[in-house]
């Protein structure tokens, strides 16, 4: 009996000193999956700063790998391709006019005031249309087939005036992408020469110039797509300026004709 209470005794002090030892092995990782966790947090949002910081200078490594030489030109057809057509876009908006406001305006000051009354109404409206208005009631005068000449005339010199500096644009569209492709060109020139050099064909030899390659590709045709969005806006807008003009040039030859003949009745 008492080697049997002896042996219960021992197994549970035996089972006791066991379930503390897996309590401890339970607990004690437990530091250590909290320093794991607040770095595994730390990580991320170190991830996510960079992430969120890494397009800026991703562009700016790209950039500077791709060569200070035909990036510096091809961006600098961005700059002066841009610094056009932002002055052509405020330029074509400042030249909208609301045409049939202005030719209203115009017949009521033509049948209330004559001549000279249309024409005030023209002088203090800005815009092509206005001009093209005031040569022609200028000549109104004369007669009808010289007002109609100025209008004509006139309407070529103001269409001139809207596309000025235009060509240039599209220069830089057509001239970005021909230099990303010469850089191209030029880049693997320098991977096949470093490969006659070395003699011996590595993947290390020709990375780089194959990477200045791409760079100076991608580029030339992100500049060419960026100017082409504004190109593509800026003779939408000059077309509807032009129409508009044509529109009024017709409605103000009508006007002058009603005008000579009510005088002659």
């Amino acid at each position: 009996m008492k080697r049997l209470f002896s042996t219960l005794v021992i197994a549970s002090i035996m089972l006791f000193g066991a379930a503390n030892v897996n309590a401890t092995n339970f607990v004690s990782p437990q530091p250590d999956n909290i320093v794991n966790f607040v770095q595994d947090e730390e990580a991320a949002l170190d991830v996510q700063e960079e992430e969120e910081l890494g397009f800026h200078q991703e562009l700016k490594k790209r950039f500077i790998e791709g060569g200070p030489g035909f990036m510096g030109i091809v961006l600098l057809c961005l700059i002066l391709g841009l610094a056009i057509a932002i002055e052509r876009i405020i330029f074509l908006n400042l030249s909208t006019t609301n045409t049939k406001k202005l030719a209203q305006d115009v017949e009521d000051a033509l049948n209330s005031g004559g001549i000279e009354a249309a024409k005030e109404v023209c002088r203090n409206t800005k815009g092509p249309v206005a001009s093209i208005y005031y040569q022609g009631l200028d000549r109104a005068d004369e007669s009808i087939e010289a007002a109609e000449k100025a209008v004509v005339a006139y309407g070529g010199v103001q269409m001139g005036q809207l596309e000025k500096n235009v060509s240039w644009v599209s220069l830089f569209i057509a001239l970005a992408p021909m230099l990303g492709f010469m850089g191209t060109v030029i880049g693997m020139i320098q991977a096949f020469d470093r490969i006659e050099a070395a003699g011996d064909m590595q993947p290390s030899l020709v990375a780089g110039g194959i990477k200045v390659a791409l760079l100076t590709t991608v580029f030339g045709l992100i500049v060419a797509i960026i100017l082409q969005i504004f190109y593509n806006y800026i003779i939408a807008k000059i077309d509807s300026i032009v129409n508009d003009m044509e529109d009024a040039s017709i409605i103000l030859i009508d006007m002058l004709v009603d005008y000579k003949n009510k005088k002659r009745i």
